[in-house]
C-alpha cells in the first residue's frame, strides 16, 4: 500500500537522514468540488426547525467539505484541508465537533461551523486509521480503529483541553479556544497563533494525554459502531469476527464468529442489544449480544457489502457495496428491495430524513428517495424478493439473470465532483504532464506554473503522447504521483536542484544569453511568493514597532557550517518570480510539507500567513528560498572528446577531455571549433561555471573558453570564418540540440560521449 513520503527518518539511527520532502498538489477548477472518490459521510441536522442542515463529505483528495443542503440543491460552504493522505472516516461528536481520520496516520478535530481550520492532530495510530465510531448521547467519545489491529477510544474533551494552566509549554501547545465538548465556543474567540509557534504544534494533542488502547485484533481493522450511550464498542475487520468491547476501559467482552470474510461495516441500535455487520462473503447478519449468537443471515448482494444504514427504529437495513448496488431490507420479513444501482461500488450510506446519501468510488455525492421515516411505503410499489440465509443463494439468483428491477432510476440531486485523474506521463522537457481522467479527457499540465495549458478533450492519450514526444535531455528533477486524484507533485532534496535551462529558452527576458535558471529554485519561489509578501509585512512591521533595520538575508534557517553548501551565484537573491514559475491564484496548488516539528501538514498556497518556519517547513526550501542557497549536486556538467571526422584534413584542435555545462548547446560546440580554427589558439577569458574546459584527468590545459563569449564584435576574425558540422555516431547533429541530449538519443552509451567535426565547403 502506499505510504505518505513526506515524513523523514527522524530515528537516531546512525544512518544518513532523509530529507523532508516538498510536494504540491494541483487544481485546475474552483474548490467547491471533490476531485476524487468519497469515502465518508456525516449529516448534521439543525436544532432549530428552519435552520439550515449540512452534509460532511470525505474525499480521497485528502480533503471534507461542507454542503449547505436545500430542497434540491448542495452548496459547497467550506473546504476542510489538512490531511495530507486520503480521508477515509468522519464522525460528528455532540452538536459541533467534527472528527475525522485518514490514511496520514492521524485523526483530526474540527468545529462544524468553521472556515475549516483544523483545531486539533490526534496522533496515536502508526497507520492507516480507516474507521471511526462516536457516542450519540455522549458528545466526548470517539474510537478509532486502522491498520495493523489498532483501536483506540478517545476522550474528545481530555485530548484537546490542556491538564493544568501553570506551565507556559502547556498553555501554548493546548489553548486554543475551540474544545471538543458540546458546546464548542464560536469561531471569533480562536486565540491568534503568535509568531512563533508553528502552524503543527498549536494543534497537536496535549502533552500526556494517551487515549484508552482495545488490544486483541491480530490484523487490521476496518469497521467500528457504538451504542448511544457510549458504554459499547463493536469492531470488525480481516479477521472475519467481530469483536464486542467495554470502551471505557478497553476490554474484550465477546467474539462472534460467523463471516467467511473481511468484516466491512457494522452497526448497533441505540441500546446496543443487536448488532448488524455487512461483509466481504457478501452477507449481512444480524447479531443479538445478550445471546451472542447470530439470529439472521441476509443474502442480499451479490459481491463484498461495504456499507450499512439502518431506520432510526432498526427495523429496517439499507446496504450497498461493490456490486454497485443499494438495496433496503426488512429485518423482520426478510424482505429485500433493489433501490437503485450505480455506477461505481458504493463505499458509505447516510440516512437523512427520507432520502439517503450514497458515496461511492466516484467523486460524486447522489442523494436517493429512501421513505426512511416509513420504509414500507418502498414495499407497497412491490418487487421484493425473500433474502436467502445463505451467500450462495443470492449467487444463484443472479446467475440465473432474475436480477430485481430498481424502484429508483434517477437521484433526487447530486453534488458534482471533478472527474480524477487516472493516468499521466511526464514530458521529456521536465515541465509538462499529460494527463487522463475518468473522463476520458486529455489534458496538458504546466508544472512550474500549475495551470493546465492544453485541454484536448476526449482522445487518444497514448497517441498525443507520441505528437508531443520532443527529443530533449533534461534531468528528473520532480516526481509525480496521482493518489489523491490531482497531480501530486514531490520535491525531495538533492535531486529535484539537477534540472537547469537557459533563460532565453523560457522567454524569461533580459537576462545574458547563457544566464541559466535552476527550475526547482524558482518553481519553490514562485510556490512560496505569497508567503514571502506574507513574512516580509510581519518582520516589517515588527522591524519598525523595535527600529530594527532588516537585513537582506536570512538567518533563521538552520546553521550549515557543517555541510557543503552550494550558494546559486548566477541569480541574484531576489524573491521576483518569473512568469513561467507563477502559480494561479484562482485554482492555487495546495502544499503538502512537513519542518522539524509535528508531522507533515497542508494548506493552500494562498492561505500561507508568513509565520511558518523552520518547524513546519523542511530546512533546504528555506534555505533556498531566503538565502539563495542550494545543496551539493551531482555533477552538472558533461565530458566529451572532440576529434576530427575520420578523412578529413581538418586539423586537430585538442587531444583532451572537454568539459560544459549538460544543457550547453551544439552551436557552442561549432562555435568552439571555430574559433579554434580559425584564431589557431583559444581566446583566453578565464574560467566561468559555464566553459568548455579541455582538460586531462581532471587538469585543465588551457584556459577555458566561456559558453558565452561567442558573440559577433568580440575579436575581429582573422581568417575568413569557416563552415562547421558536428557530428555524433556518424550523424549530423542540429546546433539547437543540447549536450545532455545528444548524450542521451544520438551517443546512447555509458562512456564518454565524442563528437566528430569537419568543415562544410562550399557555404
Amino acid at each position: 500500500m502506499h505510504r505518505v513520503g513526506s515524513a523523514g527518518n527522524n530515528s537516531n539511527s546512525s544512518r544518513p537522514r532523509k530529507e523532508k520532502r516538498l510536494t504540491y498538489v494541483l487544481n485546475d477548477s474552483d474548490d467547491t468540488k471533490h476531485s476524487a472518490g468519497i469515502n465518508c459521510l456525516a449529516v448534521l441536522k439543525s436544532s432549530v426547525s428552519d435552520g439550515c442542515n449540512y452534509l460532511f463529505t470525505g474525499s480521497r483528495d485528502g480533503t471534507l467539505k461542507r454542503w449547505a443542503l436545500a430542497e434540491d440543491a448542495a452548496t459547497c460552504s467550506a473546504t476542510f484541508e489538512s490531511h495530507v493522505d486520503w480521508v477515509n472516516d468522519t464522525v460528528i461528536a455532540g452538536e459541533n465537533t467534527l472528527v475525522s481520520c485518514s490514511s496520514d496516520t492521524t485523526l483530526k478535530i474540527w468545529n462544524c461551523l468553521s472556515d475549516g481550520t483544523c483545531t486539533r492532530t490526534l496522533r496515536q495510530h502508526s497507520d492507516y486509521v480507516t474507521c471511526l465510531a462516536a457516542a450519540e448521547r455522549n458528545a466526548n467519545v470517539v474510537a478509532s480503529g486502522g491498520l495493523g489491529g489498532e483501536v483506540f477510544v478517545w476522550d474528545i474533551e481530555a485530548a484537546v483541553t490542556p491538564l493544568s494552566k501553570s506551565s507556559d509549554v502547556m498553555e501554548d501547545d493546548c489553548s486554543n479556544g475551540i474544545n471538543g465538548s458540546a458546546n464548542s465556543l464560536p469561531v471569533s474567540s480562536l486565540r491568534p497563533i503568535s509568531s512563533n509557534n508553528s502552524i503543527t504544534a498549536h494543534t497537536t494533542q496535549c502533552p500526556g494525554y494517551v487515549p484508552i488502547a482495545a488490544k486483541g485484533h491480530k490484523e487490521s481493522v476496518y469497521a467500528l459502531a457504538m451504542n448511544d450511550k457510549g458504554s459499547l464498542l463493536v469492531s470488525g475487520g480481516t479477521e472475519k469476527v467481530v469483536r464486542v468491547w467495554d470502551p471505557r476501559t478497553g476490554s474484550k467482552t465477546m467474539k462472534l464468529r460467523g463471516h467467511t470474510d473481511n468484516v466491512r461495516a457494522l452497526l448497533l441500535d441505540s441500546t446496543g442489544r443487536y448488532c448488524l455487520s455487512g461483509s466481504s462473503d457478501s452477507m449481512i447478519r444480524l447479531w443479538d449480544l445478550g445471546q451472542q449468537r447470530c439470529v439472521h443471515s441476509y443474502a442480499v448482494h451479490t459481491d463484498s457489502v461495504w456499507a450499512l444504514a439502518s431506520t432510526p427504529t432498526f427495523t429496517h437495513v439499507y446496504s450497498g457495496g461493490r456490486d454497485l448496488s443499494l438495496y433496503l431490507t426488512d429485518l423482520t420479513t426478510r424482505e429485500s428491495l433493489l433501490l437503485c444501482t450505480k455506477e461505481h461500488p458504493v463505499l458509505q450510506l447516510a440516512l437523512h430524513d427520507d432520502s439517503i446519501w450514497v458515496a461511492t468510488t466516484d467523486s460524486s455525492v447522489h442523494r436517493w428517495p429512501a421513505e426512511g421515516r416509513n420504509p414500507q411505503k418502498v414495499f407497497q410499489r412491490g418487487g421484493s424478493f425473500l433474502a436467502g440465509n445463505l451467500s450462495f443463494s443470492r449467487a444463484r439468483v443472479s446467475l440465473e439473470g432474475s436480477t430485481p428491477a430498481a424502484v429508483y432510476k434517477e437521484p433526487i440531486f447530486s453534488i458534482p465532483g471533478t472527474p480524477a485523474i487516472v493516468q499521466h506521463e511526464i514530458l521529456n522537457n521536465r515541465r509538462h504532464v499529460l494527463t487522463k481522467d475518468s473522463a476520458g479527457l486529455v489534458k496538458l499540465w504546466e508544472i512550474t506554473r500549475g495551470v493546465v495549458v492544453e485541454d484536448y478533450g476526449q482522445v487518444s492519450f497514448d497517441e498525443k503522447k507520441q505528437q508531443l514526444f520532443e527529443m530533449v535531455s533534461i534531468p528528473a528533477w520532480f516526481t509525480v504521483d496521482t493518489r489523491l486524484g490531482s497531480l501530486s507533485v514531490h520535491l525531495d532534496t538533492p535531486q529535484c536542484f539537477s534540472a537547469e535551462m537557459y533563460s532565453v529558452d523560457l522567454n524569461i527576458t533580459g537576462k545574458p544569453e547563457d544566464d541559466k535558471v535552476n527550475l526547482a529554485r524558482e518553481t519553490l519561489k514562485g510556490l512560496l511568493a505569497h508567503w514571502m509578501t506574507k513574512r516580509r509585512q510581519r518582520l516589517g512591521s515588527q522591524a519598525s514597532a523595535n527600529g530594527d533595520v532588516l537585513s537582506g538575508k536570512d538567518n533563521t534557517a538552520r546553521s550549515l557550517a557543517h555541510s557543503r553548501i552550494e550558494v546559486d551565484g548566477n541569480a541574484e537573491n531576489d524573491s521576483m518570480v518569473h512568469p513561467p514559475f507563477e502559480f494561479s491564484t484562482v485554482s492555487p496548488p495546495s502544499i503538502i510539507s512537513e519542518g522539524s516539528q509535528g508531522g507533515p501538514w497542508r494548506k493552500k498556497i494562498t492561505e500561507l500567513d508568513g509565520t511558518e518556519d523552520e518547524k513546519d517547513f523542511p530546512w533546504w526550501v528555506l534555505d533556498c528560498v531566503l538565502n539563495n542557497r542550494l545543496p551539493p549536486r551531482e555533477n552538472t556538467k558533461c565530458s566529451f572528446y572532440l576529434h576530427p571526422c575520420e578523412g578529413t584534413a581538418v586539423q586537430i584542435l585538442t587531444q583532451g577531455k572537454l568539459s560544459a555545462p549538460r544543457i550547453l548547446r551544439i552551436n557552442k560546440v561549432v562555435n568552439y571549433v571555430v574559433e579554434k580554427m580559425v584564431l589557431d589558439k583559444p581566446i583566453d577569458t578565464g574560467s566561468t561555471d559555464g566553459s568548455l574546459a579541455p582538460g586531462h584527468g581532471g587538469q585543465l590545459q588551457h584556459s577555458a573558453v566561456a559558453d558565452g563569449s561567442f558573440k559577433s564584435g568580440l575579436k575581429p576574425w582573422p581568417k575568413p570564418r569557416p563552415s562547421v558540422e558536428i557530428l555524433c555516431n556518424n550523424q549530423v547533429l542540429s546546433t539547437d540540440m543540447s549536450l545532455a541530449t545528444v548524450r542521451a538519443y544520438i551517443w546512447k552509451k555509458p562512456e564518454d560521449l565524442v563528437l566528430n567535426y569537419r568543415v562544410v565547403q562550399g557555404r
